[in-house]
């Protein structure tokens, strides 16, 4: 008897506020992050895994489209973005997540919380009817 094992391909999405190019690294002044997120997106494309880059600017309706993405900027407007996603599940926004953050959530179990506010959000209030989880 063969036994055949689904495999799960780990996909990244980065939902990136409004700029003018699809990466951001453009311009007489790059913003250092966005190189260190390019640089890591193309690690995990060469390492197998399927990664996903959305401009405000230039994709809208994929922003609206995702109900995570539009709850994060319903709550908190654009400065959600840059929200980074990994299967589907939030790992940051308001910041890009570093290479180690995505791995380390890819890992995670579904009903572990994959996420923290950043400090500047936490105190806003919430549209959501219950607080979102924090880590343990």
């Amino acid at each position: 008897m063969v036994r055949i094992l689904a495999v799960q391909t780990m996909t990244v999405q980065v939902y990136d506020p409004a700029m003018c190019c699809a990466t951001g690294v453009c311009g007489p002044s790059v913003d250092p992050h966005l190189v260190q997120i390019a640089q890591d997106l193309q690690w995990f494309q060469s390492q197998g895994i399927n990664v996903q880059r959305y401009n405000l600017a230039q994709q809208p309706d994929v922003f609206v489209n995702n109900t995570r993405v539009a709850g994060l900027l319903q709550a908190f407007e654009t400065q959600a973005l840059s929200a980074v996603l990994v299967n589907d599940e939030i790992v940051s926004y308001g910041r890009y997540a570093s290479r180690e953050e995505i791995l380390a959530a890819s890992a995670k179990q579904p009903s572990r919380p994959l996420l923290r506010l950043p400090s500047h959000m936490r105190e806003r209030p919430s549209i959501f009817p219950r607080p979102i989880p924090q880590p343990i």
